[in-house]
């Protein structure tokens, strides 16, 4: 039988084959070839009895993950808030660029719009407005909620973001089977509180999958190298090849389109400051 992996939690994983939800042990096979099964996987499994079955194969993977421990995004919805948390664009980027290089679909969801006035809101759509879908949400009242369903139907999708941008109240309101642990914000750090404790694929009520994961944490997903990372900025990607010098790298060489489009403000300044601040930072972590 064919299934997906929905959670693993203790050793054992919960495949959904059909209407049914088998608990499974993966065969010793995986493990002695250093392979661990992932919430996303699609598999294929050896019934034992009505309630159990045994992993026998992993099907190849679109992609995956390690930390959360998922395979086979389709889309990342990427998660901000407008307060409380308040947003930060360069953390948005390292999201924006892992989700990029590990070709998924994105979109970004602005969410608490009722803890702030529509100018914040605005700064964030102007910097993305163009690049990628932007919907604007309130988790807590349900409001342009639908439009974010409408965008990420029929396809596996993985909420990512900063701590306390209200990634768990928005699972809540996109399915209506399970109720997910959400948590606010500390008073005395001002960033959020993490809820989730396992990696698991929910199925939604417009026929979406959703993952529920532990979170992405934006110091470990920059794993570009330098000469791919313009790529991984679709602004920037569309004019790859009209700098002076080939092997630009968009910093200080002369001739630079990139540097170019941003004084002429085709690509926005925040965008930029994020490449150069990410471009930095990969040569840091190859010096050492």
């Amino acid at each position: 039988m064919k299934g997906i992996i929905i959670k693993g939690i203790a050793g054992f994983y919960y495949v959904k084959a059909g209407e049914k939800t088998f608990r499974c042990k993966a065969s010793g096979i995986f493990k002695k070839d250093g392979i661990i099964p992932y919430a996303g996987d699609e598999v294929v499994i050896r019934k034992i009895n009505e309630e159990e079955a045994l992993i026998e194969e992993i099907l190849p993977r679109k992609n995956s993950f390690i930390r959360p421990p998922i395979a086979n995004v389709d889309c990342f919805v990427i998660v901000t808030s407008v307060a409380q948390p308040d947003p930060n664009p360069e953390i948005i980027d390292r999201f924006l660029v892992m989700a990029e290089h590990n070709h998924t679909d994105i979109i970004i969801c602005i969410n608490k719009i009722d803890l702030a006035a529509a100018e914040n809101r605005q700064e964030i759509e102007t910097i993305y407005r163009g690049i990628y879908p932007i919907v604007s949400v309130c988790g807590k009242t349900g409001e342009g909620v639908d439009e974010l369903a409408a965008l990420m139907k029929d396809r596996k999708c993985a909420l990512a973001g900063p701590s306390g941008a209200g990634k768990s109240t928005l699972i809540n309101r996109l399915q209506s089977k399970y109720t997910v642990e959400t948590g606010g914000v500390s008073d005395k750090t001002k960033r959020g509180k993490h809820t989730t404790r396992h990696a698991e694929l929910f199925e939604t009520d417009f026929g979406a999958l959703v993952f529920d994961t532990p979170g992405f944490t934006s110091f470990d997903i920059l794993d570009a190298e330098e000469d791919e990372l313009h790529y991984l900025y679709p602004e920037m990607a569309a004019l790859i090849g009209g700098c002076r010098y080939d092997d630009c790298r968009h910093i200080k060489e002369p001739g630079c389109c990139i540097r170019e489009a941003v004084s002429l403000g085709k690509i926005h300044e925040s965008r930029y400051r994020s490449y150069v601040n990410q471009y930095k930072e990969i040569q840091q972590k190859k010096k050492y």
